[in-house]
């Protein structure tokens, strides 16, 4: 009995010291019987936008399927940036999770020189939600029925044609100015302080066209107000199965695919991002979740932790190159 004495002597010394107990491999607290507890999303941006939506729909999945609550805690600002540099700097126990996007985690690298965090260093991708198509909608009064037309009145007169956004640095800005790049056509830039003051003016004339959510494009070219011409993601969006992509329009090359995610701070246990990767992608797979996102003009994007991070990556080099030829920059 001396020998057990004098181990449980040692133990409880490091115990006192303030060193925790060496615990087998794979037998970490938490992580078998992991949630035991409320988790916490942050959501960067304020109530009622996407990803609020989003965010809400995946933490009432889980609640439903763990019977664990998750808070919502919306900490907008900066264009997502702040509510981004709190998740990374949050514990990385798995309870601690946010609803990313294209916006603060692929753009928002290239965009701030001053970001509190790095996207691929201090962030864990846990998986893709969802997909948002982009289309490119037209005012009617623009000779273009396409976009080889389109391209060849811009080069036939440059700086006539002008294209609205929602901001400078704003997804819609970069997709024009992708199309711009690779076109080698002059249009000029009409930012705006938002998506629908921008398509209102697209809509009433004031400005020649947008690269916006397909949804919000769809719903002004069923009624005649804008034609729409062109899809930007990497296949037709099974919305509008018959309208092209850009690439197949003869822009080779021209891939803009914004996304949402649930990503956390940097170093979760592999167990528990594979648990929340999974139960993520289940409930993408509900009914009730298929057809909100259809409501919403998104689609369903499931996949493993190491599609989403190479997802991330490639967007931060496809952003990184739209920024620097267009020259733009932001301010934090």
């Amino acid at each position: 009995m001396p020998i057990v004495r004098n181990v449980l002597a040692v133990f409880a010394g490091l115990l006192l010291a303030g060193a925790g107990p060496v615990w087998p491999q794979g037998a970490k607290p938490g992580a078998s019987d992991y949630p035991n507890k409320p988790l916490r999303m942050v959501v960067p941006f304020a109530p009622g936008g996407p990803n609020d939506i989003l965010g809400r729909m995946v933490g009432q999945k889980l609640h439903e399927l763990w019977g664990q609550p998750v808070v919502v805690e919306n900490r907008g600002g900066l264009g997502g940036t702040i509510g981004m540099a709190v998740a990374a700097k949050s514990p990385a126990d798995g309870y601690h999770i946010a609803m990313g996007g294209s916006s603060n985690l692929a753009v928002a690298p290239s965009l701030y020189k001053r970001l509190a965090y790095d996207s691929a260093r201090d962030l864990t991708m846990v998986a893709n939600v969802a997909h948002v198509p982009y289309a490119l909608g037209v005012n009617p009064v623009v000779p273009a029925r396409n976009v080889r037309e389109l391209i060849a009145v811009a080069k036939r007169k440059p700086g006539l044609l002008n294209y609205a956004s929602s901001g400078v640095g704003s997804m819609s800005a970069l997709a024009a100015e992708l199309l711009k790049s690779l076109s080698g056509a002059e249009i000029v830039h009409v930012p705006y302080k938002g998506t629908a003051p921008a398509l209102t003016d697209v809509v009433s004339g004031q400005v020649d066209m947008m690269l916006a959510d397909l949804s919000l494009v769809q719903r002004y070219a069923e009624i005649g107000k804008l034609r729409m011409i062109a899809v930007t993601g990497s296949r037709r969006s099974g919305a509008a199965p018959g309208v092209p992509t850009m690439t197949e329009s003869g822009l080779k090359g021209y891939v803009i695919e914004p996304w949402f995610g649930v990503v956390g701070p940097a170093g979760i246990p592999r167990d528990i991002v594979e648990k929340l990767n999974a139960a993520i992608v289940g409930a993408l797979k509900a009914a009730d979740v298929v057809q909100r996102l259809k409501a919403l003009g998104y689609e369903p994007r499931p996949g493993t932790p190491e599609q989403f991070a190479a997802t991330l990556k490639r967007d931060i080099r496809l952003y990184a190159d739209i920024v620097k030829r267009a020259g733009i920059s932001g301010t934090l």
